[in-house]
């Protein structure tokens, strides 16, 4: 036997497998002469005796990848996840998104508080979308209004004309005639002023349930308003009453002044008539809420009152500024309307043929009225939504919109939002964070 074999026996000998395994081991093994890392003790613990309970895992454990060192996707494959990206331990979620949602907007105007071109463009696309229950409705009122106007404007006429043709000196014709001006003047005057705060009573129905995307009815504004007509004359004719009054005793105090002092009782009179306009005017704007207050709310004439007083506290030179150049844009466009018109009837009437005349006077009085419902229609719905304006920055009335528009009962055709509304603090302020648009 050769050398060679003896060595191959050797080898195949029973402790051959232990070596061979041995070497295979410590193939994996640590080399010599290179440090080793050290062996981490947090993450070798032994496990807890039995019955023991288990510790909790330490998150700490859990390393996650650094984002900066993350290779780059291979083209047209996702970009690896970031760690940034993973969810927050702490909340057991993603982290959220910072940015503004803006408040909900179901119909006319978003549920906050309201700026004037917002207040301005509302009251329009109230008026469009309920064109007949608004500017319908303000028609039949200012009709009835002219016509009682025109009748007792000819029966004042009447009466003056009748005392000038007495034949009565002059002193005794005076008072008569002073009386039956004024008369004339606070009586008319009031009714005007009562169709107004009708129509500003009724066109809050269908500005209100506009806010909810609601169409309003011609019919369905009386339907709903049945149960205020009552309060809402009588408003009317309390304040007419207190216009009569304040008119009455204005002129018997001019009078006495003048006649007594005669013409140096102009300079107490011309500052004096300046004072009570400026009060007249505060009066007319803090009260100028109360129809659609009694109309929505459902209540009396006096709370009413409160209400409109109370609602209009620190914010009435605002509700002042709105509601004037509501009415100088009205009048402004209503001349330029009537402009034409009145030019192209003023040269019917030079003709001689009386049904020519007839018919550019008729003509010219209806066209006038409906200008005049259109006005009045505008900016009864521009009060309305001051009312809503109001009532959002104080009462947080907007949330109560909120939640009608989630009532089942909102699918009613004659349901009305706000009218059970809670009054509430506004104490959290609107709109988006400090440095965000």
């Amino acid at each position: 036997m050769s050398e060679q074999e003896h060595n191959n026996r050797n080898n195949s000998g029973p402790d051959s497998g232990q070596q061979t395994t041995a070497q295979n081991d410590g193939a994996g093994g640590p080399v010599p002469g290179i440090p080793q890392p050290p062996v981490n003790p947090w993450a070798q613990q032994a496990p807890p005796p039995p019955g023991l309970p288990q510790p909790p895992v330490n998150p700490w454990a859990q390393q996650q990848g650094n984002a900066w060192t993350q290779p780059p996707a291979a083209p047209g494959y996702a970009p690896p996840a970031s760690a940034w990206e993973q969810p927050n331990p702490y909340r057991g979620g993603p982290l959220p998104q910072p940015g503004y949602t803006p408040p909900p907007k179901p119909g006319i105007i978003p549920l906050r508080p309201l700026g004037l071109g917002e207040i301005l463009d509302g009251a329009f696309q109230a008026c469009r979308r309920n064109a007949l229950a608004a500017f319908g409705n303000a028609f039949v009122v200012q009709a009835v209004i002219t016509l009682l106007v025109v009748g007792l404007g000819a029966g004042f006429f009447v009466s003056v004309d009748g005392w000038l043709q007495s034949g009565s000196a002059s002193g005794e014709v005076t008072g008569p005639v002073l009386g039956t001006v004024v008369g004339a003047v606070s009586t008319l005057g009031g009714l005007s002023l009562a169709g107004v705060l009708i129509v500003q009573g009724l066109l809050v129905l269908p500005v209100v349930r506009s806010i909810l995307n609601l169409r309003t009815g011609f019919g369905q504004v009386w339907r709903l308003a049945r149960g205020s007509l009552g309060p809402l004359a009588g408003l009317a004719l309390l304040m007419l009453a207190g216009a009569a009054v304040g008119v009455t005793v204005l002129a018997v105090l001019v009078y006495l002044i003048i006649d007594t002092l005669g013409a140096a009782g102009l300079l107490v009179v011309i500052p004096a008539l300046f004072a009570v306009v400026a009060a007249v005017v505060w009066v007319s704007v803090k009260l100028s809420l109360a129809p659609a207050a009694l109309v929505l709310e459902g209540i009396g004439v006096f709370p009413a009152i409160r209400r409109s007083w109370r609602l209009t506290g620190r914010n009435w030179w605002r509700t002042f500024g709105i509601m004037a150049l509501t009415s100088l844009i009205v009048n402004v466009l209503s001349q330029v309307l009537t402009v034409p018109l009145s030019f192209a009837a003023s040269m019917l009437t030079l003709t001689d043929s009386t049904v020519l005349i007839g018919v550019s006077v008729v003509l010219i009085f209806a066209f006038s009225l409906l200008l005049t419902a259109v006005a009045c229609g505008f900016q009864s719905a521009v009060t309305a939504l001051l009312y809503v304006d109001l009532r959002i920055r104080r009462e947080g009335f907007d949330l109560a919109l909120m939640k009608d528009q989630e009532n089942p009962q909102a699918q009613d055709s004659d349901f009305l939002p706000g009218r059970n509304a809670v009054p509430m603090a506004r104490n959290t302020p609107h709109g988006p964070p400090a440095g965000m648009k």
